[in-house]
């Protein structure tokens, strides 16, 4: 029976540059979407699926983010006074339990391969999953509870999918299966591939679980392309032992890392909002109508 996913690991250390100069003195990860963090989108995803332990991998000027999953006690105590009883409600709901989350340093920009070693001594001897904070998930139910649920099945390590255009899969990491028909097994991975030379048109979207022998190739692991060290190549060389399988995503991945996908999302999860939605609505064809 596969070991339960228990820990999750966040990487938060990038600098932002695409939304200077808003991420000049506010982590990228704290820009909102509707009116949440979008780190706490991410982990509220994580929870979901009922991780207990969040690992953070930060970097300098990053604290705010450590502050934020902390109690903030004289905002509590004026809530309390004002009777603001709903919205302490929401910080009681969104808090983690004591002990429930860890920070540490990735002290150079050296790639997404290397901060997840970063984390490794807080990992220990477990799978984990792995979740990009850029990345948002839009759906019925999110992304790692699904993969959560097919890796009590699958065991191994597991990458959630999503189809693409094949026009526009040379933009992406895209998944190369097996070919056999019921299974979703992974036989390669490419990024970014050139143009028209695409392994499939399933793009990886930044959501993992993965088993603890990635960090023991990570810890020898050269750099790779930008010369930074990749999870990539480090995968490659795990699915030379162990195997890895596709999890399809019954929902869409929204890629905040750009001002284009930020937006997008604060209009979708905004829709999905009752209180929202109509309102919203109203508003967008107004400027629908001007634009005309």
């Amino acid at each position: 029976m596969a070991r339960a996913i228990r820990k999750a690991v966040f990487p938060v250390a990038g600098l932002g540059t695409r939304f200077l100069p808003a991420t000049k003195a506010m982590p990228k990860e704290m820009l909102t979407v509707v009116d949440r963090p979008v780190i706490q989108h991410v982990v509220d995803e994580a929870r979901e699926a009922g991780i207990e332990h969040f690992i953070f991998v930060t970097g300098r000027n990053k604290s705010v983010i450590e502050d934020h999953f902390d109690r903030q006690v004289e905002l509590e105590e004026t809530l309390r006074r004002r009777g603001k009883t709903e919205e302490l409600a929401i910080l009681e709901a969104d808090l983690p339990q004591p002990g429930q989350t860890s920070f540490t340093r990735q002290q150079e920009p050296l790639g997404l391969g290397h901060a997840v070693w970063c984390a490794r001594h807080l990992i220990g001897d477990e799978p984990f999953a792995l979740l990009l904070p850029d990345v948002l998930m839009r759906g019925p139910r999110g992304c790692l509870i699904e993969m959560v649920e097919a890796y009590q099945t699958l065991g191994g390590n597991l990458i959630a999918v999503e189809e693409v255009a094949p026009a526009d899969a040379h933009q992406y990491g895209i998944v190369k299966l097996d070919g056999t028909a019921g299974t979703d097994r992974i036989v390669g991975m490419v990024e970014k591939p050139a143009q028209g030379t695409a392994p499939s048109n399933l793009m990886i979207t930044g959501r993992y679980i993965l088993q603890p022998a990635i960090l023991d190739i990570l810890s020898s692991q050269g750099a790779g392309a930008g010369g930074e060290i990749q999870l990539t190549d480090a995968m490659l060389t795990l699915l030379k032992e162990q195997d890895f399988f596709a999890v399809r995503y019954r929902g869409q991945s929204i890629d905040c890392g750009s001002k284009i996908g930020f937006l997008s999302a604060n209009v979708a999860f905004a829709l999905d909002r009752p209180d929202l939605r109509s309102d919203l609505l109203a508003a967008l064809r107004e400027i629908l109508a001007r634009e005309a």
